[in-house]
Protein backbone atom coordinates (compact mmCIF):
# COMPACT_ATOMS: atom_id res chain seq x y z
CA UNK A 1 0.00 0.00 0.00
CA UNK A 2 1.15 3.47 -1.03
CA UNK A 3 -0.20 6.64 1.07
CA UNK A 4 1.02 10.04 -0.02
CA UNK A 5 2.20 12.59 2.10
CA UNK A 6 -0.39 15.36 0.89
CA UNK A 7 -0.04 18.77 2.38
CA UNK A 8 1.26 22.15 3.11
CA UNK A 9 0.93 24.26 5.85
CA UNK A 10 -24.45 26.74 -7.41
CA UNK A 11 -25.55 29.38 -6.23
CA UNK A 12 -23.38 32.47 -5.31
CA UNK A 13 -24.51 35.28 -2.93
CA UNK A 14 -22.72 38.31 -2.89
CA UNK A 15 -20.62 39.36 0.10
CA UNK A 16 -22.71 41.44 2.18
CA UNK A 17 -25.98 40.85 0.58
CA UNK A 18 -26.81 38.44 2.98
CA UNK A 19 -26.64 37.50 6.88
CA UNK A 20 -25.94 33.94 8.24
CA UNK A 21 -25.67 32.81 11.84
CA UNK A 22 -24.56 35.59 14.32
CA UNK A 23 -20.54 35.33 14.70
CA UNK A 24 -18.25 35.96 17.49
CA UNK A 25 -18.60 38.75 19.56
CA UNK A 26 -21.70 39.86 17.85
CA UNK A 27 -19.79 40.02 14.31
CA UNK A 28 -22.34 38.78 12.11
CA UNK A 29 -21.96 35.94 9.61
CA UNK A 30 -21.80 36.41 5.53
CA UNK A 31 -23.16 33.94 3.80
CA UNK A 32 -20.40 34.25 1.02
CA UNK A 33 -21.33 30.52 -1.36
CA UNK A 34 -24.11 27.68 -0.38
CA UNK A 35 -24.35 24.84 -2.75
CA UNK A 36 -26.98 22.08 -3.05
CA UNK A 37 -26.79 20.74 -6.79
CA UNK A 38 -30.51 20.86 -7.00
CA UNK A 39 -29.74 22.83 -10.54
CA UNK A 40 -26.37 20.35 -12.00
CA UNK A 41 -22.96 20.90 -11.48
CA UNK A 42 -23.74 24.80 -12.58
CA UNK A 43 -19.70 26.43 -12.21
CA UNK A 44 -17.98 23.51 -11.01
CA UNK A 45 -14.61 22.46 -12.48
CA UNK A 46 -13.44 18.95 -11.79
CA UNK A 47 -10.00 17.55 -11.49
CA UNK A 48 -7.84 14.77 -10.24
CA UNK A 49 -3.99 13.82 -9.42
CA UNK A 50 -1.75 10.55 -8.89
CA UNK A 51 1.47 10.47 -8.08
CA UNK A 52 4.30 10.35 -10.43
CA UNK A 53 4.60 6.41 -10.76
CA UNK A 54 0.98 6.94 -12.50
CA UNK A 55 -0.22 8.73 -15.48
CA UNK A 56 -3.16 10.34 -14.54
CA UNK A 57 -4.85 9.35 -17.88
CA UNK A 58 -4.45 5.87 -16.34
CA UNK A 59 -6.64 6.97 -13.11
CA UNK A 60 -10.26 6.40 -13.70
CA UNK A 61 -12.71 8.80 -11.84
CA UNK A 62 -15.57 10.90 -12.30
CA UNK A 63 -17.53 13.94 -10.54
CA UNK A 64 -21.20 14.23 -11.56
CA UNK A 65 -24.56 15.57 -10.23
CA UNK A 66 -26.47 12.34 -8.94
CA UNK A 67 -30.09 11.66 -8.24
CA UNK A 68 -29.34 8.30 -6.32
CA UNK A 69 -29.15 10.17 -2.62
CA UNK A 70 -29.27 13.57 -1.55
CA UNK A 71 -28.68 15.09 2.45
CA UNK A 72 -31.33 18.09 1.27
CA UNK A 73 -33.27 18.50 -1.58
CA UNK A 74 -33.25 15.41 -4.53
CA UNK A 75 -30.07 16.14 -5.69
CA UNK A 76 -25.88 15.67 -4.75
CA UNK A 77 -22.48 15.32 -6.29
CA UNK A 78 -21.39 12.25 -6.89
CA UNK A 79 -17.28 11.35 -6.61
CA UNK A 80 -16.14 7.97 -7.81
CA UNK A 81 -12.41 7.05 -7.95
CA UNK A 82 -10.69 3.97 -8.07
CA UNK A 83 -8.18 2.14 -5.70
CA UNK A 84 -6.20 -0.47 -7.98
CA UNK A 85 -3.00 2.04 -7.47
CA UNK A 86 -3.46 2.42 -3.63
CA UNK A 87 -3.32 6.52 -4.78
CA UNK A 88 -5.02 9.39 -6.53
CA UNK A 89 -7.44 12.67 -5.45
CA UNK A 90 -10.15 13.52 -7.32
CA UNK A 91 -11.94 16.88 -6.70
CA UNK A 92 -14.81 19.51 -7.82
CA UNK A 93 -13.65 23.35 -7.72
CA UNK A 94 -15.47 26.66 -7.53
CA UNK A 95 -14.88 30.61 -7.64
CA UNK A 96 -16.98 32.81 -4.89
CA UNK A 97 -16.32 36.43 -4.78
CA UNK A 98 -14.97 38.45 -1.72
CA UNK A 99 -13.91 41.72 -1.16
CA UNK A 100 -9.84 42.33 -0.98
CA UNK A 101 -8.31 44.20 1.92
CA UNK A 102 -10.18 42.40 4.61
CA UNK A 103 -9.40 39.21 6.79
CA UNK A 104 -11.80 36.95 7.34
CA UNK A 105 -12.47 33.69 9.79
CA UNK A 106 -14.02 31.21 6.99
CA UNK A 107 -16.52 28.52 7.87
CA UNK A 108 -16.81 25.76 5.32
CA UNK A 109 -19.04 22.22 6.22
CA UNK A 110 -20.59 19.86 3.99
CA UNK A 111 -22.53 16.45 4.88
CA UNK A 112 -20.43 13.44 3.22
CA UNK A 113 -21.90 10.01 2.40
CA UNK A 114 -20.30 6.56 2.65
CA UNK A 115 -21.81 3.28 2.38
CA UNK A 116 -21.06 2.27 5.57
CA UNK A 117 -18.95 2.68 8.51
CA UNK A 118 -15.46 0.46 8.31
CA UNK A 119 -12.41 0.08 10.66
CA UNK A 120 -10.07 0.79 7.91
CA UNK A 121 -9.08 4.20 6.78
CA UNK A 122 -10.24 2.93 2.76
CA UNK A 123 -10.79 6.99 1.27
CA UNK A 124 -9.72 10.49 2.88
CA UNK A 125 -12.28 13.37 2.55
CA UNK A 126 -10.46 16.67 1.86
CA UNK A 127 -11.92 19.93 1.70
CA UNK A 128 -9.94 23.49 0.45
CA UNK A 129 -10.86 27.56 0.92
CA UNK A 130 -7.87 29.66 -0.68
CA UNK A 131 -6.89 32.31 -3.52
CA UNK A 132 -6.17 29.20 -5.88
CA UNK A 133 -7.84 26.44 -7.17
CA UNK A 134 -5.90 23.13 -6.51
CA UNK A 135 -4.10 21.55 -9.25
CA UNK A 136 -2.62 18.94 -7.51
CA UNK A 137 -2.52 16.05 -4.62
CA UNK A 138 -0.04 18.78 -2.51
CA UNK A 139 -2.55 21.46 -2.98
CA UNK A 140 -4.65 19.63 0.01
CA UNK A 141 -3.52 19.04 3.54
CA UNK A 142 -1.68 16.32 5.10
CA UNK A 143 -3.64 13.36 6.37
CA UNK A 144 -5.31 14.47 10.21
CA UNK A 145 -4.79 18.08 9.42
CA UNK A 146 -7.81 20.61 10.03
CA UNK A 147 -7.03 24.18 10.02
CA UNK A 148 -9.73 25.42 12.24
CA UNK A 149 -6.66 25.32 15.00
CA UNK A 150 -3.56 26.59 13.23
CA UNK A 151 -4.62 30.01 13.49
CA UNK A 152 -3.84 32.66 10.20
CA UNK A 153 -2.61 30.01 7.37
CA UNK A 154 -2.06 30.66 3.59
CA UNK A 155 -5.48 28.61 2.76
CA UNK A 156 -7.72 26.31 4.64
CA UNK A 157 -8.54 22.92 4.49
CA UNK A 158 -9.50 19.49 6.25
CA UNK A 159 -8.08 15.82 5.08
CA UNK A 160 -9.83 13.13 7.52
CA UNK A 161 -11.18 10.03 7.07
CA UNK A 162 -14.35 8.80 5.53
CA UNK A 163 -16.13 5.95 6.65
CA UNK A 164 -16.98 6.68 9.94
CA UNK A 165 -20.33 6.71 9.92
CA UNK A 166 -23.15 4.28 7.71
CA UNK A 167 -24.50 7.33 5.27
CA UNK A 168 -24.04 11.18 5.84
CA UNK A 169 -21.30 12.71 8.43
CA UNK A 170 -20.53 16.54 8.48
CA UNK A 171 -16.70 17.55 7.87
CA UNK A 172 -15.43 21.59 8.54
CA UNK A 173 -13.34 23.52 8.73
CA UNK A 174 -12.21 27.32 9.65
CA UNK A 175 -9.54 29.05 7.56
CA UNK A 176 -8.18 32.30 9.30
CA UNK A 177 -7.61 34.01 6.85
CA UNK A 178 -4.33 37.01 6.26
CA UNK A 179 -5.82 40.19 4.52
CA UNK A 180 -6.83 39.38 1.37
CA UNK A 181 -5.37 40.80 -1.75
CA UNK A 182 -7.09 38.79 -3.98
CA UNK A 183 -11.25 39.31 -5.33
CA UNK A 184 -11.59 35.87 -5.56
CA UNK A 185 -11.37 32.67 -3.60
CA UNK A 186 -11.48 28.84 -4.51
CA UNK A 187 -13.67 26.11 -2.65
CA UNK A 188 -13.31 22.65 -3.13
CA UNK A 189 -14.01 19.16 -1.89
CA UNK A 190 -13.17 15.72 -3.24
CA UNK A 191 -11.98 12.39 -1.88
CA UNK A 192 -8.69 10.87 -1.98
CA UNK A 193 -7.39 7.03 -1.78
CA UNK A 194 -5.97 5.25 0.98
CA UNK A 195 -6.86 1.94 0.22
CA UNK A 196 -7.41 -0.16 -2.64
CA UNK A 197 -10.91 -0.66 -3.95
CA UNK A 198 -13.00 1.38 -5.60
CA UNK A 199 -15.41 4.06 -3.78
CA UNK A 200 -18.19 6.43 -4.59
CA UNK A 201 -19.15 9.13 -1.94
CA UNK A 202 -21.56 11.83 -2.17
CA UNK A 203 -21.42 15.77 -0.94
CA UNK A 204 -24.50 17.87 -0.63
CA UNK A 205 -25.17 21.33 1.08
CA UNK A 206 -21.49 22.52 0.66
CA UNK A 207 -21.31 26.45 2.47
CA UNK A 208 -18.67 28.88 3.25
CA UNK A 209 -19.65 31.41 5.55
CA UNK A 210 -17.22 34.37 6.33
CA UNK A 211 -16.78 36.61 9.80
CA UNK A 212 -14.81 40.01 9.95
CA UNK A 213 -11.79 38.89 11.95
Amino acid sequence: MRRRDLLRTGALVGIGSATGLAGCVGRASELAFHEGFEDGIGGWETGAAIGPEVDVEEFEWSVEVSGEVASEGERSLRIFNEGDYDDGTTWAVHSLAVEPGRAYVAEVSAPIWSESESFNTLRHAVMRLGPEPPETEEDFPQPGVNTSALGETPYGGLREPLWLADGWREYAFEWTTPELSTDTLYVAVGTSVIWEGDATHFVDDLSVELRPR
